[in-house]
């Protein structure tokens, strides 16, 4: 486990063990806002939804389906009232980790409450902001081995899980496509997808380029 002084600031009391990190050299950014937001993903077998960011903060980008967190909500409140929004579905969301962004440029901070469903009700459907698109589940998909950039360390083990395999892709879908994602996608897409619970906090310059990052599991799901 890492210990207090390990964990970044923003992550609250949490106990994790820390599965990657980078860009030690550089101090932790300092922040005075946060902002509450969800993101949730649907997982069906051996396929992944996501969304492609059609407008605002993130467009040409894909990713969950989620945003901020009105008054009056709960975060998974947000969670199912955004994907309905968003994809045109409906699904039992689960709790699956946190993030923390601190992104230049960007006054509040972002504190994530990410979600997953391996079931839903209705037909993903185009929306204004939004456009979803399946994606492969296959082990060379998930863990990016076709990609240059891929690293050995966005294959952490969840500790005491014993993950099952991924199953191989029917068809030709696509595979998970980091090169249109958030850089930190890498690290924590895959605990999502195994069913383990994370936290995990990155510092972001202009350009989707990672400053800093540190990402840890946790032994248990504990959302809001």
């Amino acid at each position: 486990m890492a210990s207090d002084s390990d964990i970044p600031p923003g992550l609250g009391d949490v106990k994790a063990q820390v599965y990657a990190q980078g860009g030690n050299e550089h101090e932790w950014r300092p922040f005075k806002h946060t902002r509450l937001y969800t993101n949730a993903f649907i997982i069906e077998g051996n396929k992944l939804l996501l969304g492609f960011k059609k407008r605002g903060f993130g467009a040409g980008l894909y990713n969950g389906f989620g945003g901020k967190v009105e008054p009056g909500e709960t975060p998974a409140q947000a969670a199912r009232r955004e994907l309905q929004e968003e994809a045109g579905i409906d699904a039992p969301l689960e709790y699956a980790g946190r993030l923390f962004f601190v992104v230049t440029g960007v006054e509040s901070v972002f504190d994530i409450r990410i979600y997953v469903a391996r079931e839903y009700v209705g037909v993903p459907t185009e929306s204004d902001e939004m456009r979803p698109r399946w994606f492969a589940l296959s082990e060379d998909s998930l863990y990016a081995r076709r990609l240059a950039q891929s690293d050995p360390q966005a294959d952490p083990p969840i500790p005491g899980q014993v993950a099952p395999p991924v199953p191989s892709v029917d068809g030709d879908l696509p595979d998970i496509p980091y090169d249109q994602m958030w850089a930190d996608d890498i690290y924590w897409l895959p605990h999502l997808v195994r069913g383990g619970c994370f936290v995990g906090r990155a510092d972001f310059d202009e350009g989707n380029v990672m400053r800093r990052y540190w990402f840890g599991s946790v032994p248990h799901c504990k959302g809001d």
